[in-house]
């Protein structure tokens, strides 16, 4: 198996719809320039419940993109499907629904070593999240219970999508999602990414990106949150232990 980041290509999205716009209008010419001259792409629809009229709204958009799109939960043998494609595309939704489908389906390892061995890797929003080591950033209510918190792990950071400040003249009482998150880091060592509406992350091999039209925030433990504008470079958040993990 060829090294990990010789092949690891992927694209994370904040969200699927952008206040103005329609579905994936806002990161069209990121899919576009990610996907280049690849023309199949298996689509996993599982975070939302009807995942029929789900596919049918993504293949319609990569359609206008000229992209064939099939749904893996229309196909018997998903593993062989996870082999044959040259693109995979996670939609948003909820993420406990996203993960608990991928444990039962057994299709968590396919995806990884699918990555690993350069498939190209699309996730928006619960998509995104599942990317990283666990889903432990995710905002969503847990309406099913996957059996681990563990997900895909094809990057060693967390992804918390949707990401919005603090309001000074709100009247709300409740938590920020940056309160949030360092209640996550009080408890776990893995930087957290929070990626504003319209950002987006690319990884080519050894490299992290940040895309879109506004700033995204990192987080680590012990240290005071980072704002990073687009175009800037994220490499430091390549972890050794998740490159050498694809030596195993």
């Amino acid at each position: 198996m060829k090294h990990r980041s010789e092949t690891k290509r992927v694209l994370l999205i904040s969200n699927f719809t952008l206040f103005g716009s329609g579905y994936l209008d806002h990161a069209e010419s990121e899919i576009r320039d990610f996907l280049g001259n690849v023309k199949n792409i298996l689509f996993v629809p599982f975070a939302l419940y009807d995942r029929d009229a789900y596919a049918s709204m993504a293949r319609e958009r990569f359609q206008k993109m000229n992209y064939d799109l099939t749904s893996i939960h229309t196909i018997d043998d998903k593993s062989r499907a996870m082999k044959k494609t040259d693109a995979i595309f996670i939609g948003g939704g909820n993420t406990f629904r996203l993960l608990k489908a991928l444990y039962d389906l057994d299709l968590l390892h396919s995806v990884r070593r699918g990555v690993d061995e350069g498939v190209l890797y699309i996730g928006s929003s619960a998509g995104a999240i599942v990317a990283g080591p666990t889903i432990k950033t995710t905002k969503d209510m847990p309406i099913v219970q996957p059996p681990s918190f563990d997900s895909l792990g094809v990057v060693s950071f967390q992804i918390s999508p949707h990401y919005l400040d603090s309001d000074p003249n709100s009247t709300h009482m409740g938590e920020t999602q940056e309160e949030r998150i360092n209640q996550f880091l009080e408890e776990n060592d893995t930087p957290v990414v929070g990626l504003r509406e319209g950002t987006m992350l690319r990884i080519e091999k050894d490299s992290i990106t940040l895309k879109g039209n506004t700033n995204a925030r990192v987080f680590r433990t012990g240290n005071e949150p980072i704002e990073v504008e687009p175009g800037a470079s994220l490499d430091h958040l390549l972890s050794q232990a998740a490159i050498d993990e694809g030596d195993q």
